[in-house]
């Protein structure tokens, strides 16, 4: 038996390293359904708490003319969530998630669809960085593109 062990070390720390991996990758993923949990519900207290307060926010407008690069800061973002009636639905439908780890860092890409009042409005992929910080991811910088096709 001790030999059966010895010989198979690399494969337990091989299952070892990847349940860690994947572990870390659902944390990131979960932070990012935690995010849209509450954008969808415009709690921007619960938003602020999942979000770096250094949180960098840009958005790529694409149209027939070409692309172009918008910056919003956090205030303005939290404060135009707040600011939607509550006659106004809205839906980010995240089609799928990939997710990268590395140490502290995370990166999630999430291609999108979005809805307002049931209606389309436009799709694009969202771009998180996220940061581990005291056993806890923070969203630190999103970036998305925006075209009104699917």
């Amino acid at each position: 038996m001790p030999n059966f062990f010895m010989k198979n070390i690399p494969l337990f720390i091989i299952l070892l390293l990847s349940h860690f991996i994947y572990a870390q990758e659902q944390e990131a993923k979960a932070t990012i359904e935690q995010f849209f949990v509450a954008f969808h519900a415009k709690d921007t207290l619960k938003m602020k708490v999942i979000c770096s307060d250094k949180i960098i926010l840009q958005s790529i407008q694409e149209n027939a003319n070409g692309a172009k690069l918008t910056d919003e800061s956090s205030t303005e973002f939290y404060k135009s969530i707040a600011a939607i009636p509550n006659t106004i639905t809205f839906q980010e439908k995240l089609l799928s998630f990939t997710v990268k780890v590395d140490g502290a860092m995370a990166h999630v890409w999430t291609p999108y669809e979005f809805y307002i009042n049931g209606k389309f409005s436009h799709s694009g992929v969202n771009a998180f960085t996220l940061f581990k910080e005291n056993n806890s991811w923070k969203i630190i910088y999103c970036i998305d593109t925006r075209r009104k096709s699917l």
